[in-house]
């Protein structure tokens, strides 16, 4: 098993095994690879990650769960949830925020499940009034710097259906400026200009 955490649009693997896509970043010279876990290793990862000469990271170790555990104290922990959106044309619903295509997603609110903070953030940020959670899809893992704090986001996806006739609205105060429901051939296209974490949530439907 392993865990992916973006720094950027580079991968750090925390891994108890080795597998195809682990091994193909393992071989490259500018990928980074530590199987001796001490909180020094896990410091020295974090500081190489953030190195622009690194481009993948690979952290070993046969106890996941505490090898997670050791990475995580590192950072403050936001959680979030999101939506892949698809209509009964089977169109997926992006959005064009900040340059780039995304998915709806946002920060988890007091009191909330990650179920009903997906559902009102993908209503907040399209306008849709009708939408039905399917299914868990996958949790994907990115960092970033904000006010001083060392940030990890754990964000939580969700399968969900909605209508192609329904108005869309994009949120401005999110700097949403577009929304475009999009069919599978032309998901390939997008991708060229999206973030590698929502890659993966599009691979989870495997819709490329």
């Amino acid at each position: 098993m392993y865990i992916k955490i973006y720094f950027n649009d580079k991968p750090l693997f925390l891994c108890d095994e080795m597998n195809k896509e682990i091994n193909a970043y393992a071989h490259h010279d500018d990928a980074i690879f530590i199987d001796e876990f001490s909180t020094a290793a896990v410091n020295s990862m974090i500081h190489e990650m953030r190195m622009e000469k690194i481009h993948a990271g690979i952290f070993y170790h046969k106890d996941l769960d505490k090898l997670k555990k050791a990475f995580w104290k590192k950072f403050t922990i936001i959680q979030a949830g999101g939506g892949l959106i698809v209509n009964e044309k089977k169109e997926v619903l992006f959005i064009f925020r900040r340059g780039k295509w995304d998915l709806p997603k946002g920060k988890l609110d007091k009191g909330e499940t990650l179920e009903q903070c997906a559902v009102r953030e993908v209503q907040e940020e399209t306008g849709l009034k009708k939408v039905k959670l399917e299914k868990f899809l996958l949790t994907t893992f990115h960092t970033y710097d904000e006010s001083g704090r060392h940030i990890l986001k754990e964000s939580y996806w969700y399968e969900m259906k909605a209508s192609s006739k329904e108005a869309l609205l994009p949120q401005q105060e999110e700097q949403i400026t577009q929304l475009q429901w999009v069919t599978e051939k032309e998901i390939p296209l997008l991708v060229k200009n999206t973030f590698p974490s929502v890659v993966d949530v599009i691979k989870a439907m495997n819709l490329y």
